[in-house]
């Protein structure tokens, strides 16, 4: 599995929020209303990766990953990576469509009721798939098996 390229998930956030942008231009009118608790999903699940993160680095640093029961499963870490790819990924994707979504509410707030209501939602929205993103790609790269030593490797 490849590392996750910062400038895909930097073009793909761009693509969606531009998407977005035009979407909500074109429809805000029928849209529903944005409260901030959309946003806890994002801010969890990017607690959750840094957590996930945080514990896979301090058992690396320590050699704690191994089979052992006392040590933390090889699949598992790798099974985290996986989660770390998909929180970034989706980090990327819905943290882009409230950027957009921001970039026509935020300069209607002064003269749109509904848009003015809606500020606090699209900005913890936003700042939440950016955070998702972050904790996924911080995720996915302590995840990263290390090359063996020397020449054991696969030929």
């Amino acid at each position: 599995m490849k590392r996750t390229s910062l400038k895909a998930l930097g073009a793909a956030g761009v693509f969606v929020a531009a998407l977005a942008a035009i979407a909500t231009w074109r429809f805000y009118g029928v849209l529903g209303a944005i409260p901030v608790t959309v946003s806890v999903t994002l801010w969890v699940m990017a607690v959750v990766c840094l957590y996930l993160a945080l514990k896979v680095r301090s058992r690396r640093k320590d050699g704690r990953i191994g089979m052992d029961r006392s040590q933390l499963n090889p699949v598992m870490v790798a099974q985290f990576l996986v989660v770390g790819k998909a929180s970034a990924w989706t980090g990327s994707l819905v943290g882009g469509a409230y950027v957009g979504m921001g970039i026509y509410i935020l300069p209607q707030a002064g003269r749109l009721v509904a848009a003015a209501n809606d500020v606090p939602g699209v900005v913890a929205s936003a700042l939440g798939g950016i955070a998702l993103a972050a904790a996924g790609v911080f995720l996915e790269r302590n995840c990263e098996v290390s090359p063996p030593p020397g020449s054991e490797g696969v030929r």
